[in-house]
């Protein structure tokens, strides 16, 4: 499969990010990572022409690609640094764990649907992204043997904090979760020491579910 990203798509992609400037997206080096990486790369082709508006859109097995503003959002949250050891809960697509390569961290990402990761994974080799590790993997448990954590990610609404999560934190590093059911909020828990958490939550967003097992190929 040959991917092409024209002059077209890079001008819808500029005009994308021109909008999250205006909505408050305010880290150009997100804003710059964003009008770098073709979307719609990790979208069928059925959505190329409209990969770049600010939409999630289906991505097969009951998930769904980010809206941007959101993926602009938790990763802006999330501050990442070069050299950034960064766990990844829900890998979907890819496009979130790309951009986060792209900002200079080295990412594992987990993947509770079978057909998802293989296809992902796939997808994320023919681009040549060296900096993202997918893993099968139940995310309600972290992944324990690459832990401690700068940052962690969760693309997935959850109804609490797993603690799992928070024990992976390394100190002065923070996690980025959506917490409630239905609407949730953004928290960032920070780990200031051993054990202690500061939690910040910043406005109302909509997720997929945070669900617990891994769905195996029929």
């Amino acid at each position: 499969m040959e991917l092409k990203d024209t002059y077209r798509h890079k001008g819808m992609r500029k005009q994308l990010v021109d909008s999250l400037r205006e909505k408050n997206i305010t880290d150009e080096k997100v804003l710059a990572a964003m009008e770098a990486l073709p979307r719609h790369f990790f979208l069928e082709n059925a959505f190329e022409e409209i990969a770049y508006e600010d939409k999630a859109f289906p991505i097969g097995c009951e998930q769904t690609i980010s809206q941007p503003y959101t993926v602009a959002f938790q990763t802006q949250l999330l501050e990442v640094k070069k050299g950034d050891k960064i766990l990844e809960i829900g890998t979907g697509s890819g496009y979130q764990a790309t951009v986060l390569a792209a900002l200079g961290g080295f990412v594992y990402t987990l993947e509770r649907q079978e057909e998802l990761f293989h296809k992902t994974k796939n997808l994320l080799q023919m681009l040549g992204v060296q900096q993202v590790k997918c893993v099968l993997r139940d995310g309600f448990n972290g992944l324990i043997e690459y832990a401690p954590y700068d940052k962690i990610l969760v693309t997935a609404g959850a109804i609490s904090i797993p603690e799992s999560l928070k024990a992976q934190l390394k100190i002065g590093g923070s996690l980025v979760i959506p917490i409630g059911a239905g609407t949730q909020e953004m928290y960032r828990i920070t780990r200031k020491s051993e054990d202690i958490f500061q939690s910040d939550v910043f406005g109302s967003f909509r997720f997929v579910p945070f669900v617990a097992g891994i769905h195996r190929k029929n």
